[in-house]
């Protein structure tokens, strides 16, 4: 294996030397970043150029200027040795621009790639489940509908219809009868299709979903939720509750009774925790927030290794998940009780939803203020990067479950009288994410580039823009420190694509 790795890893360095060049000198020929100045009526237009031309050593050959460049680069993956990418045409350092450039871009697309794996992996498996269903055939245009969509008209749709209807809906959060009915069957439709079953079991899913619904819209509208939401010490350990049951049915099934106490167990010590951390919370900053993440996993796993017996393994991943879950409760409840004083403020003035930028400007508040500003600007233009990148990974999902349920282990699995739970989840489903692997390495090596249209649409200075910059300025140095990056990632998460093979298939082996 460490034989492989390094051949990998040479290859990768050779790959990206070969690339740069041809990156960086098509870049110098596409335009001269002088031609500003020639057409400039600046008195001083001549000391401006030869200021120009030494920044960017115009003056050397274009091979010259790579070499220069490559050797700055290179200094970057050794400690201490002064990391060079260059300057801009306008004398700023391309490093302290890429930083910035990096960072908002991993914040956009971090939570766009995660959404989009997750949903779209677990709407493609309930899809191939419930093949040519009505669901099904629901989902199987959702996703071709969104791959189709242009990303521009999508950034469009969502500024209009989320950030500027909602805005405007705040002013009198309150549901009509019309739309309370029509959300209502429009629920009790969806989840008795998922949820399947004879004529009865539906009806009674149906009804039930309506009426949950129905009632639950009603009491938002009356007591105006939406202006001064909350969990609440009720709802909280209710849904921390489901969250622990859910992982229990999921991954070991309702008979497994170490499961159920590992599940109870940490169930308990959260629930508790959340009327003990309540006088803390507001005084809490994020490194806080993490250590409780860190402490309610850390729980789940000593309550899984304690009561796992036989199957400590599979009790640990009960508690982590369970843990991890229920802590994002609680700290999902303390964001929507600080949501009323974010929109009072006077800098957001009742309109929290942003169309553009990334934070808004002089805005005072502790973290979490400061936090709920952060996620209203992220909002739009990370859903409008997960409905794009979402439709792919359930139509690869459907296709690779409905490809592994009709392989012979799982027509033996099931003849041996395995409940359907443990077929789908210990059999189909690990096999059916081996091609959705290579996908994800794809994906994010793009997705990590920045959305140039996405970043555009949205004010967003991100990868992105600092590579339309460049471009447009024929400068190669914002274009060549794009490209690097970019290149890390796509050749980092090919490589780690290919080790993941070997831990879901244990036939695939690098020898």
């Amino acid at each position: 294996m460490l034989s492989y790795v390094l051949r990998r890893i040479g290859v990768s360095i050779l790959i990206l030397i070969a690339a740069s060049l041809l990156m960086y000198v098509l870049v110098a020929w596409s335009k001269n970043p002088l031609d500003e100045l020639y057409a400039s009526s600046s008195p001083n237009k001549e000391q401006l150029i030869l200021q120009r031309i030494q920044w960017l050593h115009l003056d050397q050959p274009v091979f010259l200027r790579w070499l220069n460049w490559l050797g700055g680069a290179a200094r970057c993956v050794v400690p201490f040795a002064g990391c060079d990418l260059g300057v801009t045409i306008q004398n700023q350092d391309v490093q302290v621009l890429l930083a910035r450039a990096v960072g908002s871009t991993l914040q956009l697309v971090t939570g766009a790639t995660i959404l989009a794996i997750v949903l779209g992996i677990t709407i493609g498996i309930v899809s191939a489940l419930r093949q040519y269903s009505a669901v099904d055939y629901t989902f199987t245009f959702a996703s071709f509908f969104l791959y189709s969509l242009p990303s521009f008209l999508m950034g469009v749709l969502l500024k209009v219809f989320v950030a500027i209807g909602f805005n405007d809906w705040l002013v009198d959060p309150v549901f009509s009868w019309a739309v309370i009915i029509i959300f209502s069957i429009v629920a009790g439709l969806f989840w008795q299709a998922i949820i399947g079953g004879n004529r009865q079991r539906r009806l009674v899913v149906f009804v039930a979903s309506l009426l949950v619904t129905g009632l639950l819209m009603y009491l938002m509208s009356v007591t105006e939720w939406f202006l001064n939401p909350s969990l609440g010490p009720i709802l909280s350990p209710l849904l921390i509750v489901a969250f622990g049951a859910g992982m229990v049915l999921l991954i070991a099934g309702p008979t497994s009774r170490f499961a159920w106490r590992t599940g109870g167990a940490t169930v308990i010590v959260l629930a508790a925790g959340y009327f003990a951390l309540q006088p803390f919370l507001p005084s809490m900053d994020g490194s806080g927030i993490v250590l409780l993440f860190i402490v309610a996993i850390g729980v789940g796993l000593l309550a899984g290794w304690l009561l796992g017996e036989h199957d400590k393994g599979q009790a640990m991943r009960i508690g982590a998940f369970t843990g991890l879950l229920g802590m994002g409760v609680i700290i999902l409840d303390q964001f929507m009780r600080n949501w009323n004083s974010y929109i009072t403020n006077p800098r957001i003035n009742g309109r929290p939803i942003a169309t553009v930028g990334s934070a808004t400007p002089n805005l005072q508040g502790d973290f979490w203020i400061q936090a709920t500003d952060t996620f209203t600007h992220l909002l739009l233009p990370t859903v409008s990067l997960m409905l794009i990148s979402f439709a792919g990974y359930t139509r690869y999902a459907r296709g690779g479950m409905l490809e592994v349920l009709n392989q012979d282990y799982i027509r033996t699995a099931r003849a041996k009288g395995l409940p359907e739970r443990t077929v789908v989840v210990r059999h189909a489903f690990r096999n059916s994410l081996i091609p959705i692997t290579t996908i994800v390495a794809a994906d994010v090596g793009g997705l990590i580039g920045g959305a140039i249209i996405t970043e555009r649409i949205f004010a967003f200075s991100g990868m992105g823009a600092l590579f339309n910059a460049g471009l447009t300025a024929g400068d190669p140095n914002p274009v060549m420190a794009y490209f690097v990056v970019v290149a890390v990632f796509a050749i980092t998460f090919n490589f780690l694509a290919d080790l993941a093979y070997s831990a879901l298939d244990p036939r695939v082996r690098a020898n």
